[in-house]
Formats: structure tokens, C-alpha cells, sequence
């Protein structure tokens, strides 16, 4: 059946599934963009305006047209409207693998015997949160296997534990979590603690494709899964990320469901995600997945830029699964966070011993294991700005608000100072000494792009940076 706007489809309703397999595959079928149409589409995301699902199925279907070339540089010109040089740096840290999940794509599933299971206790947890304030971060990504011991009440407690630990200037000013779907009073509990955003991965939007890679546990249930984060809103967390494990089925009905996700959650709460997440499936013990649907470097470099037009106000993480060349390109493209110093065995932070993967311990096999440093040093070379914010966060620029925000002249009045501050902080805390001449010399040019009164405001923060102030923000 060829797709028409007055055909019936599924309507958003407040935590009910949004998901219609065949309204996206008509969109990816029938839309038939020329020039003049995609050149429109292309100009509406740089004027911030997100698009509806037809319009993304405008650019997905140009692909291999000459007109890919406009898509990538078009997406380049909206992520420095919204998001100008800077990329922002966190770390995973995993704090449990066990799982009551059967998932044919994860090291952590049910059926694979030989993978060690373990959770940290609190000591543990304690000298992995020091040993990544050692290296400078400051903003973590708590990750956990779907099992009943990670409760919602275990999950407060690690996050209200994680704000704790402070190891002579380090702390950690913003956890995340990636775990389990909730209830409406599950999520209020972790809410409650103080965390940032939320993450739950659809894995997959396909409901057919869905069934076939999980085969037990709670994650067999699509539409629980799918309607988590509307129960997230519900419960007062307006801050979510979703995201697509790219390589489980075709990369643009992927790309649709992403986008019919968000604009599900504007619908019904005012609000998108605040980031959006494409991981590609990567090297897991006993990996049980068909290659069919497995997305090449070069569809990969495709999808980045189109994620970036259709959702200009959405954050973009690159994750440490794509090898450095890879994040090197596609980041100009719409990339706005990235982690570094990456490691995903449980303890491994500080285990100065542990330098090799091990697959029995980890949930999947990462491509980018440079240091934090490392790839700090690389950001200035390519004259980004790496920082560690987390300003908008504890101002209440969250959810609705950060649109509000997000408008000419924000980034020079917020985003930039704020990001300069967290760089002169790791250099005067943490940066090597070729680190911190680059990282200097990056302050002082992106200074210059102030505005005249936020300019002299930064400086006088800078100083008193150097001579040992902390935290100190926009």
C-alpha cells in the first residue's frame, strides 16, 4: 500500500505504542525525493526545526545521489549552530552483568555460560569512581544487566554513593544510567537520587526483528520496553536518551523509528529525547546474529548526518565501538558527546593490571581504547573543545527548558564559557604538559568568539581556576 498523511496510524497517546511497522516501511518505499525537495528538507534542520517522518524518509532515500555531500555538509552547518566546537566527554561504568535477559546479540545473556558474572560492591564501586576522577572525568554513565538485584533502590544507592566520592579535586557532577526498564514509582526512585539523563535502547524498532533476538526475560515484552521512557516522563524525569543497535535490521527503518520516537515524546510531553544513541553491534562472546542486516562503515557515515538534520536539538553520542578513523569523520557530522579512556570490564578502572579485553567479562568488544588524555589531545588537534559540563543540568536547563535555551547567542553566553572552564580545570588538574599547551592555546583562540562582557567574566574565572577555585560556572 503507497503511504498517504490520511491513512490511519498508530496516534500518540500517553505511554501507548507508537510503532507502525508499516507506516515507515511505505515512507522508506514510496518517497521519491528530487532536488529542489531535498534542498528544502536540508534547509528547514538548519533553521532548527525537526522533521516529521516524511522528511527524514526524504533524505534517507537520497542516499547515493549526488546529493549526499549536501546532507553531510548541511548537517556539519547545524550541529556548529546548536552545538559549535565543542564536544562533551563522559565514561561507562559498569556496575553489574548479571541479567535474566536472553538477548542474541549481548555477552551478558542468559544462556552464555561462560561469561563471569559479578557486581560491585560499594568498596569497589568507590575505587573505580576515584580511579576516573584521577583522569579527569566528570561525568559517568552508570550500566547495568537487567536482573532483580539491580532495583530501583540499588540503583539510588550507587548514584547518591558516586556523588560522594572526592579524590582531591576530582568528583563526578552528573551521573547517567543505563538500565532496566521501570515502573512509573521505580523510576521516581532513581529520579530522586539526583540523576542526569536515562537511557533505554530500543535495540531494535521492528517489532518482528525484535522477537527474533530476544528469546527470554522481561526484554522479550516490545511494547515494555517501548514505552519506558513515556513512564520516565511520567515520573518526573524529563531528561531521556534513546537509541538503535545498529546491525539487528535495515539501518533506515532504524533511522525512522529513532525519529518516530522522538517526536512521540514531544507529542505527548513537549519534550524529545535529550540524547540520541546508534551503536553498531560489535564482537560479544558466543555472538548468536545473523550478518544480514550488519551496517558498513559507509551506510554508518550516512546515517550520522541524517540523525543530525532530522533532530537539530538533540545530543549525539558516538560511542568507543567505532574505531577512532570512524569517530574522527563522522563527528564533524552531528556528534555532540563522545566517552574516552573507555574500559567495560566490571573493576577494570582500577586495575592498572587489567589492560587487555576480556569477553568473559564484558558486554561487547570496543574498537576505540585510547586514554582519556589521548583522545583529549586529538580534539584540540582537530580544534574542538573538549568539555566536561554539566552547568545546564543543575541550572534546570533540562527537558523543555533546554529548547527554550537553545537560541542565538546561548552558546556564546553558556556553552563555550562553560566548556573552557572544564578544560582549564583538567589542564591545571590532570593534562600532560603537551596537553596542556594545546589546551591553553585552545582557550585563548575560542575566547576571542565571546562576547565582549562574557569574555571578561570567563577570564576572571579562568584566574581563579589557576589559583585553585573549582566548579565555577554559567
Amino acid at each position: 500500500m503507497r503511504f498517504s498523511p490520511e491513512r490511519l496510524r498508530i496516534p500518540d497517546q500517553r505511554m501507548k505504542p507508537f510503532i507502525d511497522p508499516e507506516e515507515i516501511w511505505d515512507l522508506i518505499k514510496n518517497t521519491k525525493p528530487d532536488k529542489q525537495r531535498v534542498r528544502e528538507v536540508i534547509s528547514k534542520s538548519i533553521d532548527k526545526n525537526r522533521l516529521t517522518l516524511e522528511e527524514t524518509a526524504v533524505l534517507v532515500n537520497s542516499i547515493g545521489t549526488d546529493l549526499g555531500e549536501e546532507i553531510k555538509q548541511g548537517a556539519k552547518e547545524l550541529k556548529e549552530k546548536v552545538y559549535g566546537n565543542r564536544i562533551v566527554l563522559f565514561a561507562p561504568l559498569y556496575v553489574g552483568n548479571r541479567c535474566t535477559n536472553n538477548c542474541q546479540y549481548c555477552g551478558f545473556r542468559t544462556s552464555n555460560m561462560d561469561a563471569i558474572r559479578k557486581t560491585l560492591s560499594d568498596e569497589e564501586l568507590i575505587h573505580e569512581v576515584e580511579a576516573l576522577e584521577d583522569n579527569g572525568q566528570k561525568r559517568l554513565i552508570l550500566v547495568y544487566g537487567e536482573h532483580p538485584e539491580y532495583s530501583p533502590e540499588f540503583i539510588a544507592n550507587n548514584v547518591k554513593l558516586v556523588y560522594q566520592v572526592k579524590k582531591g579535586h576530582g568528583e563526578i557532577r552528573r551521573v547517567n544510567i543505563n538500565a532496566a526498564p521501570l515502573s512509573i514509582e521505580g523510576f521516581r526512585t532513581v529520579g530522586e537520587s539526583g540523576i542526569g539523563t536515562y537511557q533505554i535502547f530500543q535495540e531494535t524498532y521492528y517489532p518482528d526483528a525484535y522477537k527474533l533476538y530476544h528469546l527470554g526475560g522481561k526484554k522479550k515484552d516490545f511494547e515494555w520496553r517501548l514505552t519506558a521512557l513515556d513512564r520516565a516522563q511520567e515520573a518526573g524525569i524529563d531528561d531521556v536518551g534513546i537509541g538503535a543497535l545498529f546491525g539487528l535490521y535495515d539501518w533506515r527503518f532504524e533511522v525512522l523509528g529513532l525519529v518516530r520516537h522522538t517526536n512521540h515524546l514531544e507529542a505527548c510531553y513537549d519534550v524529545g529525547p535529550h540524547t540520541i544513541s546508534f551503536p553498531r553491534i560489535k564482537d560479544a562472546l558466543s555472538l548468536n546474529i545473523d550478518d544480514k542486516f550488519q551496517t558498513s562503515d559507509e551506510d554508518f557515515r550516512k546515517l550520522v548526518p541524517i540523525l543530525r538534520l532530522a533532530v537539530p536539538y538533540t545530543g549525539m553520542i558516538l560511542t568507543a565501538r567505532e574505531a577512532p578513523d570512524v569517530r574522527r569523520e563522522v563527528m564533524k557530522y552531528g556528534v555532540s558527546q563522545i566517552d574516552g579512556g573507555t574500559k567495560l570490564e566490571l573493576g577494570s578502572y582500577s586495575d592498572s593490571q587489567n589492560e587487555v579485553q576480556n569477553l568473559n567479562r564484558e558486554q561487547f568488544k570496543i574498537s576505540d581504547s585510547r586514554s582519556l588524555s589521548d583522545v583529549i589531545d586529538e580534539l584540540l588537534t582537530n580544534d574542538y573543545v573538549p568539555s566536561f559540563c554539566t552547568s545546564c543540568y543543575r541550572m534546570g536547563r533540562t527537558g523543555e527548558h533546554f529548547m527554550e535555551f537553545s537560541v542565538p547567542g546561548f552558546i556564546k553566553r553558556f556553552c563555550t564559557p562553560n566548556a573552557l572552564l572544564t578544560l582549564s580545570e583538567y589542564i591545571c588538574d590532570y593534562a600532560t604538559e603537551s596537553v596542556a599547551e594545546k589546551g591553553w592555546k585552545a582557550i585563548e583562540k575560542n575566547l576571542q568568539k565571546l562576547d565582549p562582557g562574557v569574555l571578561q567574566t570567563t577570564r576572571e574565572k579562568i584566574e581563579r581556576i589557576k589559583k585553585g577555585e573549582r566548579d565555577l560556572y554559567f
